[in-house]
């Protein structure tokens, strides 16, 4: 119960000490932007229009292969290639939507909507993996002939395709986790088409034809085994909860040790999208404070925990905080 009253004393708190820093919020917070916008995928633009295009066109002549030539392992390899060219579209809306304008009552802009594809994503590639490794069980029960040189070539040019798009995104990955993702995803992709290649090689050279639907099968398992990360990943978003990484401890720490700081309460770090993270919190500062500190403060917080939005809201006594309440509830 003591708990609960303190909560609702906060929030009148809030609306009293938004007056008198509504100044000094805005400044932390500009200065917590910098050029975060164009963060990204500026340059990277070309990168993904090319990516997108190549593995577009590469999925579908292994879904059209891959049927054609009676290869489920060809149609698992279309399937991993497809959830790149979706990871590629997210991350290009991502930094498209990063740069667009906040309006009406997307006060964030569109930024979360490369949540919302993240998830939508997940569960479209479950979905698509289910139908997959389905056929191949079915084909392990009785194999049929496969056209191994077909399925050899065509899986051959993904292992080009998916190392030359690999190359495009190297550059980028330390800055953005949708591009380190796109990265990661296609030089994963080189691996599973050259599985594909030896599997086809195999089946000719031995005539086992149960490689193929086999080979399949341990695709699908890797593609379900990175959506399900990605599915977690996504719903924790979803729920707000602070981007992987985040070191909560640390930042915690980091702002009790800032000058003239002697308690803080209300700290809240959340993603905006899959690449910015926003930061709230209430800084007890008996002798006040300087526009200078809460811009130092917010530069420190982008450069040393890349938390490009920072709102900090100083109060001066610590009385009509909440700084006490956790020893009153005790």
């Amino acid at each position: 119960m003591g708990n609960h009253d303190h909560h609702g004393h906060h929030h009148h708190d809030h609306r009293d000490h938004a007056h008198d820093h509504g100044h000094d919020h805005s400044h932390g917070h500009s200065h917590g932007h910098g050029h975060d916008h164009v963060h990204a995928p500026a340059d990277f633009g070309k990168a993904f229009a090319i990516g997108i295009t190549l593995n577009t066109a590469l999925v579908v002549a292994e879904a059209v292969y891959g049927y054609l030539g009676n290869s489920t392992a060809l149609l698992a390899d279309a399937g991993h290639n497809l959830s790149d060219v979706l990871g590629l579209v997210v991350a290009w809306g991502a930094s498209i939507a990063a740069r667009r304008a906040p309006s009406g009552r997307f006060t964030y802009g569109f930024r979360a909507s490369t949540i919302l594809a993240a998830l939508a994503n997940a569960v479209f590639l479950l979905v698509a993996t289910g139908a997959i490794g389905w056929e191949a069980i079915l084909r392990l029960r009785e194999p049929e002939p496969v056209a191994g040189f077909t399925v050899m070539v065509v899986a051959g040019i993904g292992i080009l395709i998916n190392g030359f798009t690999a190359m495009l995104f190297a550059g980028g990955r330390k800055d953005d986790i949708n591009i380190e993702g796109a990265y990661l995803h296609m030089a994963a992709d080189a691996a599973v088409s050259l599985g594909v290649v030896v599997s086809a090689a195999l089946i000719i050279w031995t005539g086992w034809l149960w490689l193929d639907p086999v080979t399949s099968l341990v695709i699908c398992g890797s593609i379900l085994w990175s959506t399900t990360s990605l599915l977690r990943g996504s719903i924790d978003m979803s729920m707000a909860a602070a981007p992987k990484g985040t070191d909560l401890t640390a930042i915690r720490t980091f702002l009790l040790a800032r000058p003239g700081v002697s308690a803080i309460h209300d700290l809240h770090v959340w993603p905006i999208s899959t690449t910015e993270t926003a930061l709230t919190c209430h800084l007890v500062m008996p002798s006040g404070t300087a526009d200078a500190f809460l811009m130092e403060t917010a530069q420190m917080l982008k450069t040393t925990f890349r938390i490009g939005h920072t709102t900090l809201q100083v109060e001066t006594h610590p009385d009509n905080g909440c700084a006490l309440a956790p020893d009153d509830v005790v």
